[in-house]
This record gives C-alpha cells, structure tokens and sequence, in this order.
C-alpha cells in the first residue's frame, strides 16, 4: 500500500524497500577544493560565516586524512531530514573528506532490531546508528552502547570536531543518563502538538456561539476540558462549514502496531501521570514506572509505579470518549498512517496530539488549509492539560533521533562513523537541515534569522522552539531499562480498551502487569547489573497513596472526585506574544 503519510514512528509497520545510498565511491577526493563548492551551492544558509564554514571543513578535511578510501555504512529510519542526509549531505561528506559512506534509510523497526541483533551477538552490522534517544536507558544499562563524553575525551579525541559546541544542542539532556554521562548526539527533533483550524476559532458567528454556550472565550485549550467543550462545539453545534461536514477532533483507534507509539510518546503525562521532574519525572516517570536510584522497581500501582493509576485509567478513557463522540466514524478502524492526512483534508476543527514531523506536508500550496498565499488557515500551540497534571510535569513528547555508537563496532570504523555523524549535525549544515526536514537540534539554528523570515508560513512551529514551553516536552527516559520489550506490550493492551473488549481500567491493570512481568524477567537474568531492575513486593494501592503523599511526591494520584473542571482557554495570538522575543542566553 502505498502511504500519503508516513508516520515517523511507523517504519516498524510500513513495508518499503531498503535505500541505500553508497555515494561518493567514484568521485575524486578534493578536499577544500569540494568543500568550498558544497558551501557555495548547498550549505546555505548557515549559522557560520563562509570563513568558518571553510574552517570547520578544513578541520574535517584533516581528521579524516587517516580513513580516506574507508568504506563506512550507517543507518537511520526513514523521514525528510535523514533522507537530505542520505542524498546529499552523504555525497558532500564523501566528496570533501574521502570516506565512502553509506547511508541506509530503512523501517523504524529495523533499526531497533538490527541495533538489539549487533548488541546481542557483538557483530558489527552498522559503524553508526540514528535511534530514538528513548532507548537512553536501554543503552545506559545495557553497556553496549559507547558513553560520548568518555569518548570525545579518550579515544575519539582526535576525531572530536573542536566546533561541535554540545551545549548548543537542544536535546543534549534527552541523551544523558543517570551516570551523567551523554550516550547519544541529537540528529533530529520533532515534538507533539495541539494543532486547530486558527481561521475557524477566529470566525465572530462562531466565538459569540461557543462562549454563549460554555461561558468562556473560543480558544486554544489549556485543559483537556476546553479541549473536549471544543469537540463537542464543532462536532454537535457547528456541525458543517461550506456545506461540509466537520468533526472537533482526529485520532485512530485500530489494534495494531502503531497504537503503542500513540500512547509510550508521553500520552498519560499530558493527562498528569507521573511525577514532577523534567525531563522525565521522578521517582515515577510518564510511563508509570518508578525507579529509586537508578534500579526501575515497579509499574503496577500496588508497586510504586502509576501505569494502571487514576491518572492513567483517566486518560485512556477520555482517548475512547473522544474518539468515539467527536472523531469521523472511521478514524477508530485507521493506523496512524491512514489518519496522518486527514487534518489537511480540510474538515478537522482540532487534533490534541499532532507530530510537527509532518509540518513540511501540512503547508503545501493548495492544500484546503493553506491560503492562497503560502500562509496557513491552521496554528500548531502547547497541549491542553488533563486533569492530574501538575506545574512541574512534563506535558508532551519529542522524537530525538540521535547518533549512537556501540563498542562491537571497530574503533577505526567508529572513528570514521563519529565523522560523519558530527559532519552532519555540524554548525555548517545544520541550518540548511534545519529548513529542509524542519527537526531543529541547534538552539542557534532556532534563533536564525531564517527562522524568523520563514515563521509565518509554519504556523507556530518557530514560535514553540523558541518558548520556554518547549522543555515539557521530552521523549522516553532513564526508567525504561528494556525499551524494545516494553514498548511493544503497549498495543496489545490499550487496543483491548480501543475494541472494547476490556474497560481501561481493566486494559492498564493488565499492561502493568506485564510491565512488572518484564521488569522481574530482567532483575533475574541479572543483565543490566547496579541499575538493573529490582522489583518492590507487591502491596496495596492505598499503601502507595499514602505514601505518596507522605513524601510530597505525585505519583501515584488518588481518584479525582471532578474529572472535568472548567474548560479554560488562552487567545492563540495573546500566547505567542507571552513568550519572550530574545533568545535565552547560554553561558
């Protein structure tokens, strides 16, 4: 089947062809001569001036002298920044320093078995990996995977460009592990958002409708309540625009594979699941599993952790609840990627949880929500909070595909590899990356003013990076110690809730279950050593309640009395002019 969308979390599902990129096999090594001509005709723009682009190459230039001719293959998944890297930045980097690269653009899913198939057997299959900085736990515990501040001190020192600036990196705190060590070097990033038809919300018949129904202003939804007020306005009251029908809310509900992703990327802290503590909470992160120290201990409720909590349960039912009521009928029997386009068909007022990764595709000229000027009719904005959230939680997800090297491969390759993975997260392509796939790593590369020109055709996009609101949103973190294993019990058990086979209580009970299950299979096989799991006995959720609040912690949260408080709103354009107009400064 072939895909007008593919999710970025949907490799795993998709079934595409390999593409291989072997580049630069035939080309001649010229050096600064080649290095000067890819600064002239592609690295623009760029943060860098031309001088200190030619600088930063000549450096590259110079630490690859040792590996010219070296044949390197890496690999990442399959979106638009890794295949500008895969067809272009992969042939500059052959041609300026010498080093045949392969670049493999394969299925999410692959890279997570082909990385977990090197790790387990020691075989060097790839010299580098792009992967979720969500298995940061999994490597950090694992050993398997090289610490890069060790190595940008020890053995990669001299292949370590001096221009790398790792502070400037937005991501760099998603990519360190309790050791306080860094594992893994942001490639790409891209967050969930709340995303709405702006010139609807905008529309007087409609503002003086909603507020003299609910009693509040027709806005961007700081809470899960406004955000269901809203669905139910668009879908029951409204009803049609232009003579089409239109629905208050977009989601999909089909038991398969890429529902877990729906949920794992942070859906139960944006309901206020978890603890405070960003990136990820703490003691109990947004999965529900908690971890003293750096041992996971437990997900179930009646171990310490919240999976199956109230604040969990909460959130899966209002997941079903809206899907059901304010959805296309539809949209509960599609994956991801057959609800990926729907949004830009034109007949969706909102959408709660919405990827910027398809940013690129949602502003393409004469798309029904694309003016006939390049602008578009819609906004992406922070996320409404559910009912257990707390200031201090994290609210929302990022993907940080990040640079990861293992120690099974060869140093001389992994010195080749680190090359290449610094070259193209290099202040001097980065911002040219930056605009092509719209997945900033760079905090300078954010604050360019590039980005300022290009913001209004990206509906929000630029104003979210630069906000102080961007730190709540964060991928999977240090609790998870087995990310592969437990990631995939997630579908299996919330699509029982989306069927309707058990009730959310009944399908988070089980997935806690499960959870604990895998938890206690890797605290006896003793593999993950000091900060392996370690499973608390098994008591009551009252216990745990109690001593919750005895500590002063969240998690996990007592059953609210009002699941549904006052929807509250903020004006989109009030929103974006809260947030600060400088960029913040960095020591």
């Amino acid at each position: 089947m072939k895909l007008t969308h593919t999710h970025p979390r949907l490799r795993l599902f998709v079934s595409t062809s390999v593409l291989a990129m072997t580049l630069g096999a035939g080309a001649a090594f010229a050096g600064m001569e080649e290095a000067r001509r890819w600064i002239d005709s592609e690295f623009q723009p760029s943060t860098l001036s031309k001088d200190e682009q030619l600088k930063e190459m000549e450096w590259f230039v110079n630490a690859a002298k040792p590996f010219v001719g070296m044949e390197i293959n890496v690999v990442s998944e399959t979106i638009t920044t890794h295949e500008y890297e895969a067809r272009t930045l992969a042939k500059a980097f052959s041609e300026i320093t010498g080093i045949k690269l392969t670049h493999d653009l394969i299925q999410e899913g692959d890279v997570v078995e082909k990385i977990q198939t090197q790790m387990q057997s020691g075989r060097n299959i790839y010299d580098a990996w792009v992967n979720d900085s969500d298995l940061i736990g999994t490597h950090f515990r694992y050993k398997q995977a090289v610490a890069l501040d060790d190595w940008m001190a020890g053995e990669g020192k001299d292949v370590t460009n001096p221009m790398l600036d790792v502070n400037d990196f937005i991501g760099k705190s998603f990519t360190t592990a309790p050791d306080g060590k860094m594992y893994q070097l942001p490639d790409q990033q891209f967050a969930n958002l709340y995303w709405f038809r702006y010139d609807w919300f905008q529309r007087p018949d409609l503002k003086e409708k909603f507020k003299a129904k609910y009693g509040y202003d027709l806005g961007v939804p700081v809470n899960w309540s406004a955000y269901e007020d809203i669905a139910e306005f668009f879908t029951n009251d409204v009803k049609e625009i232009d003579g089409v029908k239109v629905y208050g809310h977009m989601d999909y509900g089909k038991k398969d594979p890429s529902l877990g992703w729906r949920f794992t990327d942070a859906w139960l802290s944006m309901a206020g699941n978890g603890d405070k503590g960003i990136p990820n909470g703490l003691p109990v992160d947004e999965w529900g599993v908690r971890m003293e120290g750096c041992r996971p201990v437990g997900s179930s409720v009646e171990r310490g952790g919240d999976t199956n909590g109230p604040a969990a349960v909460y959130s899966i039912a209002k997941y079903i609840d809206w899907l059901k009521k304010y959805a296309p009928p539809q949209a509960a029997g599609m994956t991801f990627s057959e609800s990926g386009p729907v949004p830009a068909q034109g007949n969706i007022a909102q959408q709660i949880f919405w990827y910027t990764a398809f940013t690129a595709d949602m502003v393409k000229p004469g798309l029904p929500v694309v003016n006939a000027d390049g602008t578009p009719k819609w906004r992406m904005a922070p996320s409404p909070k559910g009912s257990y959230w707390k200031e201090g939680m994290k609210l929302g997800y990022q993907d940080a595909g990040s640079w990861t090297l293992l120690k099974s491969t060869p140093v001389e390759r992994r010195k080749a590899a680190w090359l290449y993975a610094q070259f193209v997260t290099s202040k001097t392509v980065s911002l040219k990356k930056s605009h092509v796939g719209l997945t900033f790593i760079r905090e300078s590369d954010i604050w360019h003013p590039s980005m300022t020109e290009r913001a209004p055709k990206l509906g929000g996009l630029v104003e979210f990076y630069r906000s102080p609101a961007r730190v709540q949103w964060t991928p999977t973190g240090n609790n998870i110690p087995d990310y592969p294993k437990l990631a995939q019990l997630w579908w299996q058990n919330i699509g029982d809730a989306a069927s309707g086979s058990k009730t959310p209580q009944q399908a988070m009970d089980s997935l806690a279950a499960a959870q604990d299950e895998v938890l206690g299979r890797l605290e006896r096989a003793n593999v993950q050593g000091e900060c392996g799991p370690k499973l608390n006995p098994k008591t009551t959720a009252e216990e745990w309640f109690k001593k919750a609040e005895a500590a002063g912690t969240i998690a996990p949260q007592r059953k609210l009395a009002n699941e549904k408080p006052k929807g509250e709103t903020v004006d989109y354009d009030t929103l974006i002019k809260s947030w600060p107009a400088n960029p913040p400064k960095r020591s």
